[in-house]
């Protein structure tokens, strides 16, 4: 593990909601909620729109223990590089005002009790998927790519890819090609996700010495590999619905739309890669289609929407039944 810096910046809390406000940061709550999102959404989708209301909650709060242990400790083990970087010198461990050990000790706890309530209120598959998400998140991604190759992103990505297994795993106690495929999704947005908020904060990642691709290979190798990435995810977030049928049209048509904006962003990327406002528009479009599609997915297998939609399609039905009969009237 990184030794850590102590530095003049510390700063010690002053009172019990800046202990917890101190600790809470160190979760990563912002990266937590989307995460959350996406197992929410697999958990719909595996239950056709009809989650239990206390699996739901209890797997969403476990997941989030979960996320929040592994988020913890990649703030133990990258204090010292949070310390050099203007935008994370403020975090709670570079700053004093958490010890190392007790944010570790807060960790275990973390993992402890998301492992524990999953086991007793889902099902040991989905308690032993989210600490496969802990243990690589941790060891893999932190400890042996992000500092040593310009494809931690890639790799490390499938992390942040197991939510939507855990959902899965918790609604049906298995994992079937659908959870596999939201898996691949998640998979593949990473890289443009990532590779556009690096393209941005380039400078920082270069003067800490972390690999990522902007700096070590430059903006416009970046941009092609998030054109590619980009092209890649696409397809597959309409696997969901041929050849699978996990979702319907509803969804398909929101895939499309939404799709068909990330291509418009990443192309522009693509033809001015230097220009930071590009990929900070497609780096928060990112944020926002990841939500809007698991937004998508929930509404479309709601059984609110199979009525409409069953609805809709038997007037249609009836009106093209109806039209030979109003020929042979005329």
């Amino acid at each position: 593990m990184q030794e850590i810096i102590t530095t003049d910046i510390s700063r010690h809390n002053q009172n019990l909601l800046q202990v917890l406000k101190s600790y809470y940061q160190l979760t990563k709550p912002r990266i937590i909620l989307l995460l959350l999102i996406t197992t929410a959404a697999s958990m719909w989708v595996a239950a056709a729109g009809k989650v239990e209301p206390l699996l739901l909650v209890v797997t969403l709060v476990s997941g989030a223990f979960a996320s929040g242990a592994a988020n913890t400790i990649n703030c133990i083990y990258d204090s010292d590089i949070d310390y050099i970087m203007e935008r994370t010198r403020w975090r709670p461990i570079p700053s004093g005002r958490v010890k190392p050990r007790d944010a570790l000790i807060f960790a275990l706890v973390l993992a402890a009790l998301s492992f524990i309530l999953l086991t007793v209120f889902a099902n040991l598959l989905a308690a032993l998927l989210a600490m496969s998400g802990i243990v690589f998140y941790v060891l893999v991604y932190t400890h042996w790519l992000k500092r040593h190759s310009t494809q931690n992103i890639v790799i490390g990505g499938a992390a942040g890819a197991i939510p939507p297994l855990v959902g899965w795993a918790a609604v049906t106690g298995n994992l079937s090609w659908a959870a596999w495929v939201m898996f691949a999704i998640i998979f593949m947005w990473t890289p443009p996700h990532f590779w556009a908020l690096a393209m941005m904060i380039r400078d920082d990642y270069k003067a800490v010495g972390v690999p990522m691709l902007p700096v070590i290979a430059g903006d416009e190798i970046t941009a092609r590999q998030i054109w590619l990435y980009t092209m890649l995810m696409l397809p597959l977030t309409l696997f969901l619905v041929y050849p699978l049928h996990a979702t319907g049209t509803v969804y398909s048509i929101i895939a499309v739309l939404l799709g068909a904006v990330f291509v418009n962003k990443a192309w522009q990327l693509l033809q001015a890669p230097t220009e930071r406002t590009m990929a900070r528009s497609l780096f928060k479009y990112s944020i926002v289609y990841l939500m809007l599609l698991c937004a998508g997915m929930v509404i479309d297998t709601s059984p609110l929407t199979h009525h409409l939609t069953a609805a809709l399609m038997e007037n249609i039905h009836h009106m093209i039944s109806a039209i030979p009969n109003a020929i042979i009237l005329r």
